[in-house]
């Protein structure tokens, strides 16, 4: 892998223009396709092999005029305080809108509020159902623009007009929160790199990749239909983990040069070794989110299989055009103008980082950081215990919104069930008598407690098949609505040994119900799914059995510490004036399966880039403890980096109006916190301590079984120190010294320097070698900086110059 990689950098690295053309040609081609898609759909859920979804699939076979998959909506209309709506003047301009609404594009029917009883108690709410012929997503502009009015011309009357329901246009969403993301990353490159030219690279491949993805997204549209979150997703994953793997190859390509190589070996041996570990953590966040689709719910497999789709350009782009990039920015990409006093010290060698002291305090204390980083996360878990699931409805909406009015409104007026109305689904086919069957039903729902109204059965044209309006008395996402639709089917069983006929319910509170069900049914076989093949990946990656337990259990602790966060904020009402939650409600059903997908794959991200470059070290022959801090000396800055621009894309979410995009972004943001941070940052390094040499042991029948998929380059290392003792000697120009080779691409040739081996060593001499296309000995670079940029050495100063060159070799940033 590593060598295959190697090779590939230097390739894109040297044909950079060709690379670079090649993407421009993909992005064009892709781009053009994309503009004559239809574009994705609202994701409206579908539940195979559910009750409620078998009724839906009942009623456009029987009741087609119904639309049952049909958008609707509901026209709510209050009378001035003091009025009713039954005075003349205000039935009459109710009327009117009533008549507008049925002339209205797409509208397949619309009930009248006093011939359909739809009338509060008072007199001054009334509403009126109206029916779409298409799906949410399919509803026009000239539907939605006749929304407008009608709420615009009830207002002008005195009338207070509101609208809910999923054929209402949402407000557009902000995009503050990616524009707040792009630019916090901007500010942590520059700090992390101290370059514009090395901050500007990651950003630039991270917006390329993410556009070839959504573009491609909008493509398979062509073919599939994708949900409309599909992309949404997509995007912000793509952005934040494109500029994860381009920000670690980056680092590593900069260190490389440091060590004194030529910028295209440098770039080789960047994609050789750092390559190798994204391309086994983009795997990883694959796997997370292709396995989404085993939940067999449509809109989360789009979401799933976009969002992974998005990870595995971001790889692609971080091996092919970022180095080309590199190709073009070469040297000047070691220019720090913007480097503290602190970070140039650090440069120079001098000093140690503050990730180094962090791994030496947490070596020198394993137990005292490891217990108090569990218990801590523990603690923290507790109110997970607590955890309750629904999806979410207009109560949702941010206060204001037109959907949130409508939905206030026909709670003060009808009660809270109102909003969640229960579709009732006699199927009397095998009946012998579906009428009686039908009013046994229809009286059956009368008796229950908690249904306030029930509307009489209406047939199909065959008459063998009902329809039952039943509405709760409790609140859609209540607890005793989620009982009175169990207890409803549960009479289903009577009715049809006593009629032959099947009862079912649906309606939107159903299929949220029956989503909320399946979602938490499906938690534990995804996570073992999941899990299973990530361990596997992990096996093969660090071959060590217990670092890819480690990485597992500690995904589980941060996960069940963000479900808690969450439960404490939205669940609770918790510090949810900080977070501008005006209103506490079970958690999201989506967010959880989805939380655990996206969290564990980034998860996986920090340890491959955290503990690859600890297995690095210690396959290179440092001492467990010591290959921990090196580990940290060469990507603790580049993790914390990676994890701030994660926790600052997804903290921008809370700035939005919506519970649902706001539960999205403080579990995000808080899971990447507490696993980059608390788990891979604090609890890996310590277990690793107390492990010592057991944390890479790894039987040797399993050591045999297993292919080497070297991510640490160590077969690299081998085959170029190979090809470096390589007897071979390099033919030199007549009249041109050995050393003073200029390159054709601007960057400098890689320079022979006779008397010194590749490692740096002074004492031994070999004669001097180059072979084509390899770095050999001392750099344009290094040379520059030996002379301090200024000077020129005589060519007799040699054996002055040895005891500088020694120093340089050791640490080649510092001048002379």
């Amino acid at each position: 892998m590593a060598t295959f990689l190697y090779r590939l950098g230097r390739l894109a690295f040297r044909r950079r223009r060709l690379v670079v053309m090649l993407w421009v040609a993909v992005l064009a081609a892709i781009g053009i396709g994309a503009m004559s898609a239809p574009g994705t759909s609202s994701g409206a859920l579908s539940v195979p092999g559910t009750q409620s979804q078998r009724a839906i699939d009942l009623l456009q076979k029987e009741f087609p005029q119904a639309s049952a998959d049909g958008a609707t909506a509901r026209v709510v209309f209050e009378a001035p305080s003091g009025q009713k709506l039954t005075s003349a003047a205000n039935k009459a301009e109710v009327e009117s809108l009533v008549a507008k609404l049925e002339k209205s594009p797409q509208v397949s029917g619309v009930s009248d509020p006093f011939t359909g009883g739809l009338v509060s108690r008072s007199g001054s709410i009334a509403y009126a159902q109206v029916s779409y012929k298409v799906a949410e997503a399919d509803v026009s502009g000239a539907a939605h623009t006749v929304q407008t009015d009608l709420v615009a011309q009830g207002e002008k009357a005195g009338l207070k007009v509101s609208l809910g329901g999923n054929a209402v246009k949402d407000k557009a969403a902000s995009k503050a929160a990616e524009l707040i993301g792009v630019g916090v990353a901007a500010v942590v490159l520059v700090i992390t790199f101290g370059s514009m030219i090395a901050a500007g690279l990651p950003l630039l491949t991270a917006i390329l990749g993410v556009a070839a993805a959504v573009l491609s997204v909008t493509l398979a549209t062509h073919f599939f239909d994708l949900a409309s979150s599909s992309t949404t997703l997509a995007l912000m994953l793509g952005l934040a983990v494109a500029i994860d793997y381009a920000l670690f190859i980056v680092s590593r390509y900069r260190n490389e040069i440091r060590d004194g190589h030529e910028p295209e070996e440098a770039c080789g041996r960047a994609v050789g070794t750092a390559g190798s570990a994204v391309v086994f953590a983009g795997l990883t966040v694959i796997v997370a989110l292709s396995g989404l689709s085993v939940i067999d719910i449509a809109m989360l497999t789009s979401m799933g299989l976009a969002s992974a789709f998005a990870v595995a350009v971001a790889v692609v782009i971080a091996l092919t055009l970022l180095p080309a990039m590199l190709g073009f920015a070469g040297m000047r990409i070691m220019k720090g103008r913007m480097l503290t006093r602190r970070m140039k010290a650090l440069e120079r060698g001098e000093g140690e980082s503050t990730g180094v002291r962090w791994a030496r305090f947490v070596t020198r204390n394993p137990v005292k950081v490891l217990a108090v980083s569990v218990v801590g996360l523990a603690l923290v878990a507790i109110p997970t215990m607590s955890l309750k699931m629904a999806l979410n409805d207009d109560s949702g909406k941010p206060p204001g919104s037109t959907q949130r009015i409508a939905y206030d409104t026909l709670s003060k007026g009808f009660g809270p069930g109102f909003n969640g109305p229960l579709t009732v689904v006699v199927d009397a086919r095998d009946s012998d008598d579906p009428k009686a069957a039908a009013k046994s039903a229809y009286s059956m729902l009368g008796k229950l407690d908690d249904v306030a109204a029930v509307r009489p059965p209406s047939f199909n044209e065959s008459g063998d098949v009902a329809l039952i309006g039943a509405v709760p008395k409790s609140a859609a996402t209540s607890e005793a609505t989620k009982d009175l639709v169990g207890e409803i089917r549960g009479h289903g069983t009577a009715l049809h040994q006593d009629t032959g006929a099947d009862l079912m319910v649906t309606g939107l509170t159903a299929v949220n119900i029956d989503v909320s069900t399946k979602l938490s049914d499906a938690l534990v076989p995804y996570l073992a799914i999941v899990v299973g093949l990530a361990l596997v990946l992990l096996l093969l990656v660090f071959r060590s059995i217990v670092i890819p337990l480690k990485a597992a259990l500690g995904f589980l602790l941060s996960v069940v510490s963000t479900l808690g966060v969450l439960v404490a904020v939205f669940q609770w009402g918790w510090l949810k004036d900080l977070f501008g939650v005006d209103q506490t409600g079970p958690i999201v059903s989506l967010l959880p399966i989805v939380l655990i997908g996206v969290v564990f794959g980034l998860a996986m991200d920090y340890e491959v880039f955290l503990v690859s470059r600890m297995r690095e070290e210690y396959v290179h022959g440092a001492e467990p403890t010591q290959a921990v801090v090196q580990g940290f000396r060469h990507s603790g800055r580049v993790v914390t980096a990676a994890a701030v621009i994660m926790v600052s894309v997804f903290s921008g979410f809370l700035l939005d109006d919506e519970a649902l995009i706001k539960s999205i972004g403080l579990g995000l943001a808080t899971a990447v916190f507490f696993d980059a941070f608390v788990v891979r940052m604090t609890i890996v390094p310590a277990v690793m301590t107390l492990l010592g040499h057991r944390s890479w042991t790894l039987p040797k029948w399993l050591d045999r079984v297993l292919p080497n998929v070297d991510v640490e380059g160590e077969k690299l290392r081998h085959a170029l120190e190979a090809e470096q003792t390589d007897p071979a000697p390099e033919p030199v120009l007549a009249g041109v010294a050995a050393g003073v080779r200029a390159g054709s691409d601007g960057h400098g040739a890689a320079h022979a320097f006779t008397g010194f081996h590749a490692s740096g060593d002074p004492d031994t001499p070999v004669p001097a070698q180059r072979a084509a296309g390899k770095a050999r000995g001392l750099s344009r670079f290094k040379q520059r900086l030996a002379r301090g940029g200024e000077a020129t050495t005589p060519a007799d100063s040699a054996g002055s110059e040895a005891p500088a060159r020694r120093k340089l070799l050791k640490n080649p940033m510092r001048r002379s």
